[in-house]
């Protein structure tokens, strides 16, 4: 054939598309397992992470199970859903229902003789979503970790989200007043007041994403107050 010819670039061209379609392919199927459980051990690591549990993925693993003690998939009315693996909920998924179809997920887990609530938290960025967790202490009030992570915000403005500086601000809020009514905590244009047990610092520059970030956490903790009245 007539290496100069159109039928042979085009027959060229199209073997080319296959061959490298077929070795994409075969690359995606066989990291797919390896990928997934990268994602498992992560989400564990960041669990852990929000009681003071801060260990490697591989750690994070092989340790889960001796701090969680229960994973539970709540209904919105705080009733236990059975039927449900907690731990397999993905929140993208979930919040585009309504709420009374949505399943939201619980940790319980116990550390030096202390019992934590951990709850996972997604929502909207500046620019893509958001997410991470939230520990409450043994009073379902007081937060004593939280972890942050996003998409794509703004390097340097709103990405500072998954930073310890910001992230530890929450450490010691408390999400009820002195009412018990339920008031999350908000990030402060500006900067919070000293001694304010309901807000932190937004982030300078990154004021849609810190917003975004006040959102999620109130929005989030809000289907938890059922199961909270509970029990």
């Amino acid at each position: 054939m007539d290496r100069n010819s159109n039928s042979y670039t085009f027959i060229f061209a199209v073997v080319m598309v296959v061959v490298v379609a077929a070795a994409l392919a075969f690359t995606a199927t066989t990291l797919k397992p390896l990928q997934a459980e990268n994602v498992r051990q992560e989400k564990m690591q960041n669990i852990l992470s929000t009681i003071g549990i801060n260990v490697s993925r591989k750690e994070a693993s092989e340790q889960f199970s001796g701090y969680v003690k229960q994973e539970l998939a709540l209904n919105s009315d705080g009733s236990v859903n059975q039927d449900v693996d907690a731990f397999k909920i993905e929140l993208m998924k979930e919040t585009k229902k309504p709420k009374e179809e949505q399943a939201f997920p619980l940790y319980i887990a116990e550390k030096d003789g202390k019992t934590f609530y951990v709850i996972p938290l997604f929502g909207a960025g500046l620019w893509k979503e958001i997410w991470g967790y939230l520990a409450l202490d043994s009073d379902k009030n007081t937060i004593v970790g939280a972890s942050f992570d996003h998409a794509g915000e703004t390097a340097g403005l709103g990405a500072e989200i998954n930073q310890s500086w910001y992230e530890d601000q929450y450490i010691g809020k408390k999400i009820f007043d002195e009412n018990n009514n339920f008031v999350s905590v908000t990030a402060v244009k500006g900067g919070a007041k000293a001694g304010d047990i309901h807000a932190v610092d937004a982030i300078s520059g990154g004021t849609i994403t810190s917003d975004g970030v006040s959102d999620m956490v109130e929005e989030r903790l809000a289907n938890y107050l059922p199961y909270f009245k509970n029990n």
